[in-house]
């Protein structure tokens, strides 16, 4: 369990009589069994935590779990309900400081129970960005989250890299969604929803309009639907097979778009396929050599093929005099 869905959850079954674990789950954005499981660790961790069955049972916090809502001011709570975010994200959406006063005031309400242990903030540390990502530049979090909960329409300067030039854009924002390390601003543009890379808004300013989103759905919900697009679109397979050495590297590489053939292993290689959104970015197994052997679709072959002989060229040594 995070830190942030520990106190979130701690927020809403003191402030409840009863919650049903499928409204906890529903709350907190989880499963069922997630929920399962973190009541299970909040009861072997020593928190009066009850269920009972039935129409009019639920789960309940009994008196004596220390957290007292009072000592909170409305945006602390607010901050606390940030689940999933770490020290680094929270700083970004100039957050930290408030959180950090909300989690000190629950610290010091809680019992000496398990004094023995080490704080938990000494023996964990939580880094979700990405191996070697550089400093961001753009628009920063901290300067859009005002706009976007102000509810208002937003014109932005976006610079894509599938462009010549910058595009200029109305869009109606959901909000700011992390993924991997890296910030998003998810929105519809001319109701067909949209993820901007932080990072390539080069400049923005609030239109005086309120944001048209579409009545049925949610932050939460179009950034999975999304994240689930990009996982899955794909315009071209990449039957392949790869060393033995390099399968774990192709598997960190390529994530979802990888699909191991367990009926096809041998003892130097894995049969896969790899899902590409064209033909052009199979240009990622370059890299790999002759540890990836590609045996279809035929145009994927010439291209990597085409790629190779013009690099071999370009890297060819320079004729002597």
């Amino acid at each position: 369990m995070t830190p942030d869905r520990f106190f979130s959850l701690m927020l809403l079954l003191a402030s409840r009589n009863a919650v049903t674990t499928q409204e906890l789950a529903s709350a907190l954005g989880v499963s069922l069994r997630t929920i399962t499981r973190d009541l299970n660790w909040l009861r072997d961790a020593g928190l009066p935590v009850t269920a009972q069955r039935g129409r009019l049972g639920g789960v309940t916090m009994l008196p004596g779990s220390g957290l007292d809502l009072t000592r909170l001011t409305p945006g602390e709570r607010d901050h606390l309900s940030l689940t999933g975010l770490d020290e680094k994200q929270r700083a970004e959406l100039n957050t930290s400081v408030e959180s950090r006063r909300a989690l000190s005031k629950i610290a010091a309400t809680q019992s000496r129970r398990g004094y023995e242990l080490l704080p938990l903030t000494d023996v964990v540390h939580v880094d979700s960005r990405p191996w070697l990502q550089a400093p961001m530049s753009g628009t920063t979090p901290a300067s859009l989250i005002g706009a976007v909960r102000r509810g208002r329409r937003l014109r932005i300067e976006y610079d894509s890299p599938r462009e010549s030039c910058p595009r200029h854009m109305v869009v109606d924002p959901y909000g700011l969604f992390a993924k991997a390390g890296t910030w998003y601003l998810v929105a519809d543009r001319a109701g067909v929803p949209r993820m901007y890379r932080l990072e390539r808004i080069t400049t923005w300013k609030e239109v005086d309009q309120p944001r048209r989103i579409r009545e049925d759905q949610t932050l939460a919900t179009v950034a999975a639907a999304l994240t689930d697009q990009w996982e899955h679109d794909h315009a071209i397979e990449v039957n392949a097979t790869i060393d033995q050495t390099q399968i774990e590297r192709a598997r960190r590489i390529f994530g979802q778009r990888l699909v191991r053939d367990d009926h096809e292993e041998s003892a130097t290689g894995h049969k896969v396929t790899i899902r590409f959104l064209c033909l052009e970015d199979v240009r990622a197994l370059l890299p790999f050599g002759s540890a990836i052997t590609v045996h279809g679709p035929t145009e994927a072959r010439a291209h990597l093929s085409d790629l190779a002989t013009s690099l071999a060229h370009h890297y060819a040594p320079s004729p002597t005099s």
